[in-house]
């Protein structure tokens, strides 16, 4: 055989982990999806009321706070329609992250017998979350139409708000599972700041309630009160945001992303040796 035919690997050519990642995720497209098909059939294969339980469980939460919170911070009755549409964003935010660390903790044992793209099961996470999403605004029109808050053209811009606070989850739950697979405990931890962090965000009471409390700083320093206004606003509020409004939600959630992929890519052959 001819020395020019011998193939000779030589690892300065190899691309940036971040685009070879990317590269690798797009040729598992259908493996991510039958992850997410997985995931769903799964969750509500036992269940009477099935995929339902996504519309539910939200319309729960929101009637029971509604009802705890209302006299405080409900003065108006399109309250339940404010209250639900936040709490739409952050359960998709919390659910996400939460479950990009678990699937690739469970992950790993794969990934030490075959081949797969690490951010295949943080994408297939998303997916999921996405679906739940999407069941989910169907009792939040619902709750529009009791409490008598009109439906607008405006609502259309809630796919490229769930888009940003995709991006966002995305980035988080992949920083957080480097940390996780370095200290296990992180993924306890992140449970409990999840509570802070909710009750420090905007969802069951107005910005005007830190704002004129003498904490405006907590609402400028925390990323999640941009991205939930953004969903919020054309839902609410009938309006497509101002560009004042979009661009610092855009900026967090493109940020997270980059920092969060970067980050991940670069130790991902970690994963099936240390987690």
């Amino acid at each position: 055989m001819s020395s020019t035919n011998i193939p000779i690997y030589d690892s300065a050519q190899r691309v940036h982990p971040a685009l070879e990642e990317l590269r690798e995720s797009i040729r598992y497209r259908y493996l991510i999806r039958q992850i997410v098909r997985r995931d769903i059939l799964t969750r509500y294969k036992r269940s009477v009321l099935g995929v339902a339980w996504s519309m539910l469980n939200p319309l729960g939460m929101m009637v029971v706070m509604t009802v705890v919170f209302s006299t405080v911070f409900g003065r108006d009755e399109s309250y339940p329609a404010y209250l639900l549409s936040g709490l739409l964003a952050w359960n998709f935010m919390a659910e996400a992250t939460t479950s990009i660390m678990r699937n690739l903790v469970w992950g790993s044992s794969l990934l030490q017998r075959i081949y797969v793209p690490r951010t295949a099961f943080a994408i297939s996470s998303i997916g999921t979350g996405l679906v739940n999403l999407a069941l989910s605004v169907i009792p939040l029109v619902l709750v529009m139409l009791v409490v008598g808050v009109p439906i607008r053209l405006s609502i259309l811009f809630t796919p490229i708000a769930a888009l940003l606070l995709t991006a966002f989850s995305l980035g988080l739950g992949l920083l957080l599972s480097v940390f996780a697979m370095y200290f296990p405990d992180v993924s306890e931890m992140y449970k409990v700041a999840l509570r802070a962090w909710m009750y420090l965000t905007p969802i069951i009471y107005g910005e005007e309630l830190l704002a004129n409390g003498g904490a405006k700083w907590l609402l400028v320093v925390n990323p999640m009160r941009y991205l939930v206004n953004i969903f919020r606003i054309p839902i609410r509020e009938g309006r497509i945001p101002v560009w004042e409004e979009f661009w610092p939600a855009a900026l967090i959630a493109g940020v997270m992303l980059a920092v969060g992929w970067l980050v991940f890519t670069r130790q991902a052959d970690e994963f099936a040796y240390r987690v």
